[in-house]
């Protein structure tokens, strides 16, 4: 380099310097970009040196308001540290690209989407991956154990019928799952299939109607559509009304049996098992005696409860109480599994081999394209409510073909659990699994 830059340097010496006005004239440097102008202020935004209203454009700013803005934000720092640099902006149209920002204690990779003009404001911003800085799993079981409320959570190994755990804590606790129940739906669908009761392509009418389902909200009732159809719904978006039609077809007690067979340790606490708008309907206040009969009841008692009262425990009674304001009965009324449960079922899953049951959960992976890259093949369900969140992954690591269950829950009965938390500790053990 030295020999180089001493030759150039002896050429431009004897070289005659050009008249002025023969000079070629100095190329003007581009204006940076709407990308490039935003991602280089990213930074400044994220530490507050930035105004929210001068970065977002008008549609951002009412799809994620500056206050749940502010808290995403705020606990983004306080798993990562302070953002420090821009290391990486890359974009082939000058709008929409992927930037990998640098905080204290790792790197989180960001999807950004600006107008076409240059001093255009962005619409779309989407952390999409954070790799932690020498992270280990001691690390990230420490940060759970003090979670408020309880939390457990189990990374294993799945190599036929073994199940060899990496890491745990609290792999035996029972936690309120939420919507991760509807795997037990799933796994029941696929053994009927299995025997030849059912085919995937099977049309069936929408029976029944429930709360919160965005595939088939508003769908007329009755309308036809396949049991792949509601599957997909089912675990993709955890559709409700998909959910509770399908409980239905397959039968309460085929999906309770099904569940005992792999290995729930207590099978009891979702014996009656119950669909989605009659857990809704016993939250609320239009139930309040038959739910406290409900949970002092046994399994008969609970079964004849909600045998005597279906024509009630419908959607249009449901008074929607248990969707706001604080968690309610999350530890009497609700779906239950263990870490170690978890963990049989996805064995279950997974050695019941059918590809459109495996598709569908592979449909959405939880964690998004960065945090998968890792794996070849990643099945992912959760399940939420005030205070309750579950997250439950099965993986094929792309490096040698090994599968990986990594499941975690937490519970608090007192307060709301913070989402982006929990997905940012359960991405970081499927990180460590991908190593």
């Amino acid at each position: 380099m030295r020999v180089l830059l001493a030759a150039l340097l002896a050429v431009s010496t004897l070289t005659p310097a050009l008249p002025a006005a023969a000079q070629p004239p100095e190329a003007n440097a581009p204006a940076p970009t709407a990308f490039e102008r935003r991602a280089a202020q990213l930074v400044d935004l994220l530490a507050g040196r930035i105004a929210y209203a001068d970065y977002f454009d008008a549609s951002f700013q009412t799809a994620v308001p500056k206050a749940k803005f502010d808290a995403i934000t705020a606990s983004l720092i306080a798993q990562y540290g302070q953002p420090l640099s821009l290391d990486k902006a890359t974009s082939t149209n000058g709008r929409s690209g992927t930037i990998l920002l640098r905080f204290e204690k790792g790197i989180g990779t960001i999807s950004l989407e600006a107008g076409a003009d240059p001093d255009a404001k962005v619409f779309g911003l989407l952390f999409t991956h954070f790799a932690m800085a020498n992270d280990d799993f001691a690390k990230v079981s420490t940060e759970f154990a003090a979670l408020p409320g309880a939390a457990g959570f189990l990374v294993a190994e799945l190599d036929g019928t073994a199940i060899t755990p990496l890491v745990a804590l609290h792999p035996d606790t029972q936690f309120a799952i939420g919507s991760t129940f509807k795997l037990y739906v799933l796994n029941e669908l696929a053994a009927q299939v299995a025997s030849g009761k059912r085919k995937w392509s099977d049309v069936v009418p929408l029976s029944h109607a429930s709360f919160s389902s965005a595939g088939t909200a508003n769908w007329p009732k009755g309308m036809p559509v396949t049991l792949q159809t509601l599957a997909n719904w089912m675990i993709s978006v955890s559709d409700n009304g998909a959910t509770d039609t399908l409980i239905h077809l397959l039968g309460r007690e085929n999906i309770e049996a099904r569940m005992t067979a792999t290995g729930h340790s207590a099978p009891s606490r979702n014996i009656p098992f119950l669909t989605t708008v009659e857990a809704f309907a016993l939250k609320g206040n239009n139930f309040a005696a038959e739910r406290a009969a409900f949970i002092a009841g046994d399994d008969g008692a609970q079964r004849k409860l909600i045998d005597t009262s279906r024509d009630r425990l419908v959607l249009a009674n449901v008074d929607g109480v248990s969707f706001s304001g604080g968690p309610r009965f999350i530890d009497s009324l609700e779906w239950f599994a263990s870490p170690n449960d978890i963990a049989r079922l996805m064995r279950d899953l997974r050695t019941r081999g059918s590809e459109p049951m495996m598709a569908a959960m592979a449909i959405n992976n939880g964690v998004g394209p960065g945090a998968g890259a890792a794996w070849r093949w990643l099945g992912y369900k959760g399940g939420s409510e005030l205070g309750v969140i579950s997250m439950s992954l099965l993986g094929e690591r792309k490096s040698d073909g090994k599968v990986f269950v990594v499941t975690a829950s937490w519970n608090n009965p007192e307060a709301e659990v913070a989402t982006d938390t929990m997905v940012g500790l359960v991405t970081r053990l499927l990180a460590l699994a991908a190593k």
